[in-house]
């Protein structure tokens, strides 16, 4: 499943971040987005606008396009 696939108040752990661009993965990183974090779903803009995150305490807002590269698996609860 990707980080896309998410839907508002769900969570998941990222499992991979190598499909997106270095520089982008690198932004993510610094911002506390990393491989085996805990991500929960806040908010889907509409007309394809960019996803809001929150992990580590803050929100994050993720291009769909990078979004759909971020591969991960969902928090059973």
């Amino acid at each position: 499943m990707f980080l896309a696939d998410l839907k508002p108040g769900m969570e998941a752990k990222i499992i991979d971040l190598s499909k997106i661009n270095q520089v982008a993965r690198r932004r993510l990183m610094d911002l506390g987005v990393s491989e085996g974090e805990v991500v929960c779903c806040k908010a889907l803009l509409p007309f394809g606008g960019p996803c809001m995150f929150e992990t580590c305490g803050q929100c994050v807002g993720i291009r769909l396009n990078e979004a759909r590269s971020i591969f991960v698996e969902c928090e059973q609860s």
